[in-house]
């Protein structure tokens, strides 16, 4: 690779990077926002339907066991 080639190549790396720099301060900025509510009550009927399946798991293995 010729030093054209390697300081091009640099380059676009280091463009690269701002991008990603960018995208993660916006990102961070729209995480300190309040969340969304349709997503909050998902999330709580989420872990609401996960913990009933896990209860259910228990009491079957519970049941094998005896």
């Amino acid at each position: 690779m010729d030093e054209g080639s390697l300081i091009a190549s640099l380059d676009r790396i280091e463009a690269a990077l701002a991008r990603v720099e960018a995208c993660a301060q916006h990102t961070a900025g729209a995480s300190a926002k309040a969340p969304d509510d349709d997503l909050e009550r998902r999330h709580v009927a989420l872990r609401g339907s996960v913990q009933a399946a896990l209860a259910r798991l228990d009491a079957l293995l519970d049941e094998r066991e005896t």
